[in-house]
């Protein structure tokens, strides 16, 4: 854990010149979460995040000599509003760059695209197991009664 400070890094959306280290971030992200992405869709994604128009959208934490970490967030509508929601679907800090706020910066860069956009919600989810990061959520946010049902199909 290393002690940083928003003068150590900056928050930004990603450049094309980012895809090796925000591949190595996304490695560590699915490994933390026993997933298996396929690289088609690792593709996909990465040029969706640095497309411009598409849904998917991302900040990285780049601290001039690499990235530390990314969010990647979308916008969908909803039936209870006439504003969208923002889904905070995937974020990761390098765990040597943990413990000096990258998380909650992150997340904060989130929260102001999603107020631009005149968003409603700002919500996501973790797992259960992952006590860091909801030690950090809880701090920003009280957690839903929600409990999410998925469905591979």
């Amino acid at each position: 854990m290393q002690n940083r400070t928003r003068s150590d890094y900056r928050i930004r959306p990603p450049l094309a010149s980012d895809e090796p280290a925000w591949r190595e971030l996304w490695a560590g992200y699915n490994a933390f979460y026993r997933a298996s992405v396929p690289e088609e869709a690792t593709a996909i994604t990465f040029a969706k995040i640095v497309d411009g128009t598409s849904d998917i959208r991302a900040f990285v934490a780049d601290t001039g000599n690499g990235l530390i970490g990314f969010a990647h967030f979308l916008f969908h509508a909803t039936t209870w509003s006439p504003r969208p929601n923002c889904y905070l679907e995937d974020l990761f800090v390098d765990p040597k760059a943990r413990g000096g706020g990258v998380a909650k910066a992150l997340i904060e860069a989130v929260e102001a695209g999603a107020r631009a956009e005149n968003a409603q919600r700002l919500y996501w989810h973790t797992q259960e197991y992952n006590a860091a990061a909801r030690s950090l959520y809880d701090t920003i946010v009280p957690r839903s009664s929600f409990i999410v049902y998925r469905k591979a199909l």
